[in-house]
């Protein structure tokens, strides 16, 4: 099991890598809050049900909440990595 929690961690990092501040948050949020629902779906539930319930719940309360915490004047922009190791943001 533990290989593919790394394989999720390692697709999400990827993923991550390519995409806006704002879907970068909210992907970071669905993950931290999909991890913290199925622990404490165990923890709660004690069986498979409430561990994926919590999961699941998690992720979507995460997502929401990574989203709508971008900074306005991050949102629609990308960041770019200059040849000389800058970055900046811009539209994408």
């Amino acid at each position: 099991m533990s290989w593919r929690v790394f394989f999720a961690a390692f697709t999400t990092m990827l993923v991550a890598g390519c995409a806006t501040q704002q879907n970068q948050r909210g992907l970071s949020g669905a993950v931290v809050g999909a991890g913290t629902g199925a622990v404490a779906g165990q923890l709660i539930g004690g069986n498979t049900t409430s561990t994926v319930a919590g999961a699941a719940g998690g992720a979507l309360v995460g997502a929401a909440v990574g989203t709508a915490t971008t900074s306005p004047q991050n949102r629609g922009n990308c960041r770019y990595r200059q040849p000389d190791g800058t970055i900046i943001i811009a539209r994408c």
